[in-house]
């Protein structure tokens, strides 16, 4: 089925439903659509200050198996310390 079918195929189901399955249907959609979590004003400029601050190298940045291996010799550090 194509997607211009698809949505024809919604949309005249959804000029038939009743109420109940039309609110059912909207708020299916709309808990797919909305973020589950947005950033306050605080987090925005804190992240947009790091940013810059990658940008212009004033702070070291880390590839994925440089972090992961940052992360196991913390984790092998707690352990020895019995943290």
């Amino acid at each position: 089925m194509t997607l211009a079918a698809a949505k024809q195929k919604l949309h005249d189901y959804i000029d038939h439903a009743d109420s109940k399955k039309v609110k059912a249907i909207l708020a299916l959609l709309e808990s797919e659509t909305e973020p589950e979590y947005e950033l306050s004003e605080a987090e925005w400029k804190e992240l947009d200050s790091r940013w810059e601050e990658y940008l212009t190298g004033k702070t070291k940045s880390y590839t994925l198996e440089e972090s992961k291996t940052r992360i196991n010799k913390y984790i092998e550090n707690k352990r020895k310390n019995g943290v």
